[in-house]
């Protein structure tokens, strides 16, 4: 497999790329208002287009396992409280949301910076589906959606970015005003509505409406760009105030985490974000930031639930503190990237 830094571009400040588009089929009313019968049909027609696909049935998939999902990015907080069938298709880097708000949420995610491999992924699919299905358009609103901000290209574009100087600094807060100017927004870790943690941001477009597909991809890329030369100036700034106190803070958070009895996620994430800048700016050289990665899925209270079997939460924590020690400790984490199907329970497939 590649290595998780070669393959990817400016890891240190981008997590991962994400395409999404929202589709619908004709003749159905859109999710908000099926009933059962038409939520099936839907999620067959699908099915049908794309059979190589594995299904997981979120309407019988236990809470805890579903919980996981969104911890993994897979699916949005929001596709948990959806009451009619639904369910997520998986292949590789693609995931696909069967009746949340829109009858599809296609989506490709990759790590690091890659809009070109995420657009190509996603693209394929919705091409794949307009062949079979007849896709609700119109000709001068273009793809028709559920909520009204996503009409036109139906295509929501993000970025998952670490910004520890920019956050230490407090010009997180600037920056996320000025991106609302421009048709952009920063949102916490899970997407709308969630809080920064571990100083990760989701960057994406907000407006899909009278714009190509094509000059959203570039004006994120540009934006993106400008963010990341942000960061670097706020990390240069950091540094000059007192590279050794940067140091001793990022140096004490990783040796938290080497020999912590019990973490909880909170602290978890907090940790995250001190240990990964200490990569940034050369204090720590013993860790790798796929490593981090790894671990800010791995530990979070669901998705341990589900490996550990441990429910009570601070026998979790006990778990998680485990879990991390033995991940820094020699650093001898596997060189998988947290977006593939390695995530995807074996129990959770239905072919």
């Amino acid at each position: 497999m590649e290595s998780y830094v070669d393959k990817n571009n400016q890891i240190q400040y981008v997590i991962s790329t994400r395409v999404r588009f929202a589709r619908n089929i004709a003749d159905y009313p859109f999710a908000s208002r099926m009933d059962q019968t038409s939520a099936r049909e839907i999620i067959e027609k699908v099915q049908g287009v794309l059979p190589d696909y594995q299904y997981i049935d979120f309407q019988t998939l236990d809470p805890v396992r579903a919980r996981s999902y969104v911890e993994k990015h897979f699916v949005s907080p929001n596709f948990l409280t959806v009451r009619m069938p639904h369910g997520l298709l998986v292949k590789d880097d693609l995931y696909i949301m069967l009746c949340e708000e829109d009858h599809m949420r296609v989506q490709c995610i990759v790590p690091g910076l890659d809009f070109d491999r995420a657009f190509a992924g996603a693209s394929a699919v919705c091409d794949a589906l307009e062949d079979k299905l007849p896709i609700a358009y119109h000709e001068r609103l273009g793809y028709l959606t559920h909520c009204p901000t996503n009409l036109g290209t139906g295509m929501r574009a993000s970025v998952m970015m670490f910004l520890p100087a920019l956050t230490y600094s407090g010009a997180i807060r600037k920056i996320s005003q000025q991106l609302s100017k421009m048709g952009l927004t920063l949102r916490g870790i899970y997407g709308e509505g969630s809080e920064e943690s571990g100083c990760l941001y989701q960057v994406s477009n907000q407006i899909t409406l009278g714009i190509s597909e094509e000059d959203t991809l570039n004006k994120l890329k540009e934006i993106v760009d400008t963010i990341i030369e942000n960061e670097k100036r706020a990390q240069k700034a950091l540094e000059a105030q007192n590279h050794d106190k940067l140091h001793d803070i990022t140096s004490r958070a990783l040796g938290t985490m080497k020999y912590a009895i019990t973490m909880s996620s909170e602290e978890f994430m907090s940790l995250y974000g001190k240990v990964r800048f200490g990569i940034n700016i050369g204090c720590l050289q013993d860790v790798r930031y796929e490593t981090l990665d790894q671990l800010s899925v791995a530990v979070q209270p669901a998705t341990i639930s589900l490996d550990s079997t441990v429910q009570d939460a601070a026998l979790r924590d006990k778990v998680r503190a485990e879990k991390v020690r033995k991940a820094l400790c020699g650093d001898k984490a596997s060189n998988d990237n947290t977006m593939p199907n390695s995530h995807i329970e074996k129990n959770d497939r239905k072919e």
